[in-house]
């Protein structure tokens, strides 16, 4: 195996991988660093999923990078405007030489006597097998398995005339024109793919098990449009950047401490949209406000879908599929052409990569979360895992801040490694997410890390404290041990 030498490995070419190798450039420019990516293009899943209609459920003034305004008129943009935007930053930041295409780090460990990770990576074109080491590892592979979704096994599926389609593996040549389409699932994914191919169905049913929040708004913010005409650009992108994130951390605040009147506030408001629709069945959800995230509409077209009768929704337990649909318990045949699977994702931590310490294998679940970013007893390790409650990329550029951060003062004071260790008075642990009921973290919870009650080992899932506290706080807490080995 040839062997290699850098600073840093940097693992995925999504979203967070890119903005990490803008931040190297502008923080730690004479660092070594390459990013490798197992797939054949950059982006992540943005360039995973094709499914139609396929676009970001957040605001692209948080869901853009910190350093790199968003520009364009929509303000909700669809993943091909968001693969652009990815394509401009690796040209602007001269990217390409350091993504590594269908490069898949298959392990890591992580060995004490040189304070080096071992990496080792296989070239898919060419089966060559390379082992890099590197001071750092930054792990950018996202949080879900890219090969399949959560598939659930249901009954009678092989007995169904039609096809069956997972949102992960769409197929881009998939014919639902004049069809009867059941999108089963009622998340962010079901409310993007149902109102998108109802305009060429013959009918879509969004069959759901129970209901979900959604929340209706344009898809382009106006007073942002109003304001680049008499100022510039990047500052008008930082001051709807900061409003954005200010009301979205009121908003979540006052809901959680409120979520009786902010649950009918909601239904309230879908009431309006749907005057003649059955909303108490179909769209009061059995559990809590921003227990599960809540799903975005833009300009109404989920709801507008239903009013012109394109799509319906059916709120119902599957029994089995039958050769011409889907049967519910309630005894009801839904009539199906194609059925998709909008089931949920499988979570995974690192991209599903085998993380060891000293040749033993680390268990995550045994380990404890340092400022939702590091690990208990990995050294000189990181993780990029946006919030639940907010952007992803808004908690990924924190954490490439932090680990640019780190490595200078490392640098400065001539550390070779810095390793959480969790001090004995840090008392009940608690799960990596506490308060949330979607099904895709409940069924991964046991395969997370664990968080205390007392910062900096707590996940608090709160931008403006993380903010304060990645640019701010000390790094040699008592908590981040160094060494000069």
């Amino acid at each position: 195996m040839n062997q290699n030498f850098l600073d840093v490995i940097v693992v995925g070419a999504g979203i967070s991988g890119i903005g990490a190798g803008a931040h190297f450039n502008t923080n730690c420019p004479n660092k070594s660093y390459l990013i490798f990516e197992g797939r054949e293009n950059f982006g992540g899943t943005w360039d995973l999923f094709k499914y139609p209609g396929i676009r970001s459920d957040s605001d692209m003034h948080t869901l853009g990078y910190s350093f790199k305004p968003w520009n364009h008129r929509k303000s909700i943009a669809t993943g091909p405007l968001i693969m652009d935007y990815l394509k401009e930053t690796i040209d602007e930041y001269n990217l390409d030489e350091k993504i590594k295409y269908s490069h898949h780090v298959e392990s890591a460990n992580w060995d004490e006597s040189e304070c080096l990770w071992e990496v080792k990576v296989l070239n898919k074109k060419t089966s060559e097998k390379f082992i890099y080491k590197s001071k750092f590892l930054y792990m950018c592979a996202g949080y879900y398995r890219y090969s399949s979704g959560h598939e659930p096994d249901f009954q009678g599926s092989n007995d169904f005339n039609g096809q069956i389609v997972h949102p992960q593996k769409w197929p881009e040549s998939l014919n639902y024109e004049d069809k009867r389409v059941v999108v089963i699932g009622s998340g962010a994914t079901a409310a993007t793919i149902v109102p998108e191919i109802a305009k060429k169905a013959k009918l879509v049913t969004m069959l759901q098990r129970s209901p979900t929040y959604y929340v209706s708004r344009p898809d382009e913010d106006k007073v942002a449009l109003f304001l680049q005409k008499f100022l510039p650009k990047r500052f008008v992108y930082k001051l709807i950047r900061f409003r954005n994130v200010y009301l979205q951390q009121l908003l979540f605040k006052r809901v959680r401490a409120f979520p009786k009147k902010a649950k009918k506030f909601l239904i309230d408001e879908v009431r309006k949209e749907l005057p003649d629709f059955d909303v108490d069945k179909h769209f009061v959800p059995n559990y809590n406000p921003w227990e599960q995230r809540l799903c975005l509409v833009p300009n109404s077209d989920l709801f507008e879908s239903i009013k012109n009768k394109s799509a319906t929704v059916v709120t119902d337990h599957i029994e089995k599929f039958e050769e011409n649909g889907v049967r519910v318990k309630s005894g009801e045949l839904i009539e199906a052409d194609i059925i998709v699977t909008a089931t949920g994702l499988v979570l995974q931590n690192f991209g599903g990569i085998d993380i060891s310490v000293n040749n033993k294998l680390v268990n995550v679940s045994d380990t404890m979360t340092y400022k939702s970013l590091m690990y208990s007893d990995i050294p000189n390790f990181v993780n990029s895992f946006g919030y639940i409650n907010a952007s992803w990329t808004l908690k990924a550029d924190l954490t490439s801040t932090f680990i640019c951060r780190l490595i200078n003062f490392m640098d400065k004071n001539g550390f070779n490694a810095a390793c959480p260790k969790k001090p004995e008075n840090v008392g009940e642990t608690f799960d990596w997410l506490t308060g949330y009921s979607s099904g895709y973290i409940q069924r991964s919870l046991h395969l997370h890390p664990k968080q205390g009650d007392k910062k900096p080992w707590v996940n608090y899932q709160d931008y403006i404290r993380d903010w304060i506290d990645v640019k701010f706080s000390k790094l040699e807490d008592g908590n981040l041990v160094f060494s000069k080995n």
